[in-house]
């Protein structure tokens, strides 16, 4: 897979703060986002690649390991590990240094690098550890399932695997689970398991982030004279008043009644009401007459 280089991808700098980096991942997901682009592959995987990036850049410890080892940075507990190893084994009298190495990661694989670190010698004392495959795996879900933070169990290769769904997860959003892939070899690290979760789509709601849209019809009469209306939104039914005289596309906007927002406990997006004026058909002849002494007042 080609290294993806993910300040490149936010359009931020190296020196962007947390704040910046949030900004810039709702920016562009608000652009790229599956709603907004159905049917678009590309913007699909662009959707998908920002939220990997912001899922790095917004985790300081992640952050840290990839600005030290670039594409790298998954690796940076073995470098580290081999790291103490080469000094200790250095300590028992053998000579060189890192800085002799040249003391960067970048390019080739990990058998390589220990190899330039000890010879072959080295090999014949330790054998090089490798980091096991990596899983990957997709979440079905539907809007009211991401309401909540819960539990759903998932099967992996063969294994049932419990797994906290957290509520509000966008669609085509990636989790890593450290140590969930296939075994290492020479007691090397275990891989990660990448879930991907697939929200489907809702027949009444539509989801832009932590918004909701939904078109609701009313009455022509209603629409006039004003009235009371009950509305079912995705956690129950509320009332709502229509003002008279409310026009065709008129919207609403109901705070706290949209989707959780992703790892901030208590806060909630708003659900935004699409109202859509409908035009009585079959009238009969007393009721066509009534509506021509209303036009001609």
């Amino acid at each position: 897979m080609a290294f993806i280089d993910y300040y490149k991808l936010l359009e931020i700098d190296k020196a962007a703060s947390a704040d910046q980096v949030k900004k810039a991942y709702r920016k562009l997901a608000r652009k790229y986002h599956p709603d907004v682009n159905p049917n678009d592959e590309e913007a699909h995987k662009k959707f998908q690649q920002i939220n990997e990036a912001n899922e790095v850049l917004s985790d300081p410890e992640k952050r840290k390991k990839y600005d030290a080892y670039g594409e790298n940075w998954q690796h940076a507990d073995e470098f580290e590990r081999q790291k103490q190893s080469q000094s200790q084994y250095q300590g028992q009298g053998q000579s060189g240094s890192y800085s002799d190495f040249g003391g960067s990661f970048d390019g080739g694989d990990f058998s390589d690098f220990f190899s330039s670190m000890f010879g072959n010698q080295g090999k014949s004392r330790q054998q090089a550890q490798y980091k096991g495959q990596d899983y990957n795996a997709e979440l079905q879900l539907n809007l009211r399932d991401i309401l909540n933070t819960h539990k759903q169990t998932i099967t992996v290769n063969g294994k049932n695997l419990r797994i906290t769904v957290p509520a509000g997860i966008a669609d085509g959003q990636v989790i890593k689970l450290k140590g969930h892939g296939a075994p290492g070899t020479n007691n090397g690290l275990s891989g990660d398991l990448f879930i991907t979760f697939k929200i489907s789509d809702d027949p009444e709601f539509k989801r832009l982030n932590e918004d909701i849209y939904k078109t609701v019809a009313i009455d022509l009469y209603t629409a006039v004279l004003g009235g009371e209306i009950t509305v079912e939104t995705l956690d129950g039914k509320v009332k709502l008043k229509v003002p008279e005289g409310t026009q065709n596309g008129t919207k609403v906007k109901l705070k706290n009644k949209g989707l959780p927002v992703y790892k901030k406990e208590g806060s909630f997006g708003s659900l935004i009401i699409n109202y859509d004026i409908k035009i009585p058909v079959n009238l009969s002849e007393e009721q066509k007459e009534a509506f021509r002494n209303l036009s001609k007042l």
